[in-house]
């Protein structure tokens, strides 16, 4: 099984490409202190269907290009 993250295109300006911010809600080891962690990544997105603001699921695959790990979950 992949591993597949949900989050929200935050550009889409790249031809096959999109980015999307994925936050993490997560709890300090030492304090408790609950936090939101971010991380974005680049996905591979065929044909250019999604736009800034879309939710959308991504999931792991092969390497695609030399940032680009993740593709799209229809």
């Amino acid at each position: 099984m992949n591993k597949r993250l949900e989050g929200t295109v935050v550009s889409d300006a790249m031809d096959k490409t999109i980015t999307v911010l994925v936050d993490r809600f997560v709890k300090h080891p030492k304090y408790g202190k609950f936090y939101t962690r971010s991380k974005k990544y680049r996905v591979h997105d065929p044909e250019n269907t999604h736009k800034k603001g879309d939710r959308v699921t991504i999931e792991s695959c092969r390497p695609i290009s030399k940032d680009k790990s993740f593709r799209v979950v229809e």
